[in-house]
């Protein structure tokens, strides 16, 4: 998934090999500690070849023989979720310094000089749309509300399929974006052909949205999503209310997202068992209540950091420069 987006935006990508160690059962982890071992030797031979001033780990096991091959590169962690994972812990005693998303993160780490709290990067493409625009690309109605379902990169099919079973009621309500990922696209236009065309105009159903993005957040007055750590700069960027819907099998990383916003009165969580029950009422109470939208919104948007990626940057330059013996 990696390699696509990136190759797209015109930046040479070359993956190693890597695999997880935590949670991992005994029978697949001599086969994973090679692949890490194997990735560390590419990683070394990439490093030696590249020489870079600097390096940035944003977390996952794929850094750690990066990390390790690169000991005496400057680097720079950041760290997108509210609390760290394994990897990001380990690889924190080999960072120059630590960027991290909210204040709260803090906590996780004991080297507290080397934090700096920078913020969510957020692609500046995503904030070219006004409202007009992004109801035109969209072909919504300026007239009715908007709700944005999607699931993350590559879909969530709990969301998908509760969504579906409630697609009828809602649209009655609410316009509805719904992004489904490429997992379940099948299945999604099957169930759109089978509403009625009157709900059918009040529904935009896509795979993936790449450069439209940004027009859903603009014409978006709610979203029901996962609860992965771009909702923390994305959602802020736009001051979007959210029902989030934590992936249950990844740790407790979403949970702690979704409850950071939670506790600041910006969201709501349902729990991904609940979802198909909970969905629809949970939407309807939101989008009824003005108010409370209006409240969550002003209070998502307090946490905007629109400088995110130049501080993340700077911080990058300030340690290459201080560690580095080149221009």
């Amino acid at each position: 998934m990696e390699k696509e987006i990136v190759e797209r935006n015109g930046i040479r990508f070359r993956g190693i090999p890597a695999a997880g160690l935590h949670g991992v059962g005994m029978k697949a982890l001599p086969g994973n500690l090679l692949q890490l071992v194997r990735g560390f030797f590419e990683a070394r031979d990439i490093l030696r070849s590249f020489r870079p001033h600097a390096m940035l780990f944003t977390g996952g096991y794929v850094a750690a023989p990066v990390a390790l091959a690169g000991r005496s590169v400057p680097s720079v962690l950041y760290v997108p979720d509210i609390e760290p994972g394994l990897a990001l812990k380990s690889l924190a005693r080999f960072a120059d310094a630590i960027a991290v998303t909210t204040e709260d993160t803090r906590k996780y780490f004991p080297m507290e000089k080397k934090v700096h709290v920078t913020g969510y990067p957020v692609r500046s493409n995503l904030k070219r749309w006004n409202r007009e625009r992004a109801f035109h690309t969209l072909e919504l109605s300026p007239q009715d509300l908007v709700l944005l379902v999607f699931g993350g990169s590559k879909g969530a099919r709990s969301i998908n399929r509760a969504l579906m079973k409630n697609l009828p009621d809602l649209l009655e309500d609410v316009q509805i974006v719904h992004i489904s990922g490429h997992l379940d696209w099948q299945e999604i236009k099957q169930g759109r052909e089978a509403l009625s065309p009157e709900l059918k105009e009040r529904y935009r159903a896509f795979p993936y949205l790449h450069e439209r993005m940004g027009a859903a957040y603009t014409a978006a007055d709610l979203t029901l999503s996962r609860a992965g750590a771009s909702i923390l700069g994305e959602f802020p960027s736009f001051g979007l209310p959210a029902v989030l819907v934590p992936y249950p099998h990844a740790w407790r990383y979403q949970k702690v997202n979704a409850q950071y916003l939670v506790d600041q009165g910006a969201a709501v969580i349902i729990e991904d068992e609940s979802l198909t029950e909970e969905l629809l009422p949970t939407v309807r109470d939101l989008l009824e209540d003005r108010e409370k939208r209006e409240q969550m919104s002003e209070n998502m948007s307090d946490f905007a950091r629109p400088r995110a990626a130049e501080s993340i940057g700077l911080l990058i330059k300030e340690v290459g420069k201080e560690k580095g013996d080149r221009k």
